[in-house]
């Protein structure tokens, strides 16, 4: 199947006054339709620069991309804005990390919802609104005909990320984007919310992008992984893969610092902290915290991503003995 989504290459680089931060080097994967592709490292590992380049949504001329995007056939990095207006909340939807600083506070729940219906079809005012009511039933919310006329601080934070979930699919996208879209939400309404997800996927068909810290949400939800540390790949691979045979020793230090129901004592954490990002990475960025590193870890050219086995692709030179240890 051709890919729905195809980043190549991407790097991300943010300018400041006195240095620059390297925060996406050399990133490449690909979501097809369909299917779930997780997003996946500790904080600041370049994830949501990752998602949100996707839309072109960093700052200018603070942040400076290159590599390229492609979105059906389209590289939507070369794509004029006039254009990427029109793919943005039509053809890929969006859930921002924070829906209570995504949402206008001053205006009802139900105008922003019709904003977004009205911007991107042929569709009158008062339809909109009907069509408003039925997304917000259709994301689990109670009473949507009384909801569409609240105001975002007069609902809780789960109900708050159905709404953008319901903004996100109103224009039924063919990608959804969702930038951690459980933060901040207790363990009831998280599992509410990424059913909600899940069931969405199945009768649009669409592909998600998700990214997350959580390994859990990630075994849960996810058809395959990219993990991220220090803005670079360091590996690809079906969720079943990642977790029953890590071939890079930061996806199993990941997996291992996970708590586990059936085990007592200590978790065991990843030493150290991440790099500093203001110079390209050169070589492996983990070989630092790694207790594999050899000489090797710090040359380019034996740290690139290669594919290891069918469809499990590692940037780690020791990937055989990470799967031995």
């Amino acid at each position: 199947m051709a890919p729905l989504l195809e980043v190549k290459e991407l790097e991300v680089v943010i300018k400041r006054k006195d240095r620059s931060v390297y925060a996406v080097n050399n990133v490449s994967f690909v979501v097809r339709q369909g299917e779930t592709v997780g997003l996946v490292g500790e904080s600041g590992s370049g994830k949501s620069m990752t998602c949100r380049s996707i839309l072109n949504l960093l700052p200018r001329p603070h942040c400076q991309t290159k590599g390229s995007i492609l979105f059906e056939g389209e590289d939507l990095l070369a794509m004029p804005e006039r254009k990427l207006q029109q793919v943005r909340g039509k053809r890929i939807g969006m859930i921002m990390q924070d829906p209570m600083s995504s949402l206008d506070p001053v205006y009802r729940v139900g105008d922003q919802i019709v904003e977004t219906l009205r911007t991107h079809q042929q569709i009158g005012k008062k339809a909109a609104w009907a069509r408003a009511v039925e997304l917000l039933r259709q994301v689990g919310i109670p009473s949507p005909e009384k909801r569409v006329w609240q105001y975002p601080h007069e609902l809780s934070g789960g109900m708050r990320q159905r709404v953008m979930i319901a903004m996100a699919i109103s224009c039924m996208p063919r990608l959804l984007l969702a930038d951690e879209p459980t933060t901040a939400l207790d363990v009831t309404v998280q599992d509410q919310v990424l059913r909600l997800l899940q069931r969405l996927k199945r009768e649009m068909g669409m592909g998600i992008l998700l990214v997350t810290h959580n390994l859990g949400i990630v075994a849960e939800m996810c058809d395959r992984v990219v993990v991220l540390y220090a803005g670079k790949v360091m590996e690809i691979a079906s969720v079943e893969k990642i977790f029953a045979s890590p071939r890079n020793m930061y996806t199993k230090g990941l997996i291992r610092s996970v708590p586990q129901l059936d085990v007592t004592g200590r978790l065991e954490g990843i030493p150290g902290s991440l790099p500093v990002m203001t110079q390209p990475v050169v070589g492996c960025p983990f070989r630092e915290r790694c207790p594999l590193a050899t000489e090797d870890c710090a040359r380019d050219e034996k740290t690139r991503l290669i594919e290891v086995s069918p469809g499990h692709w590692s940037s780690c030179i020791h990937h055989e003995r990470v799967c031995r240890s």
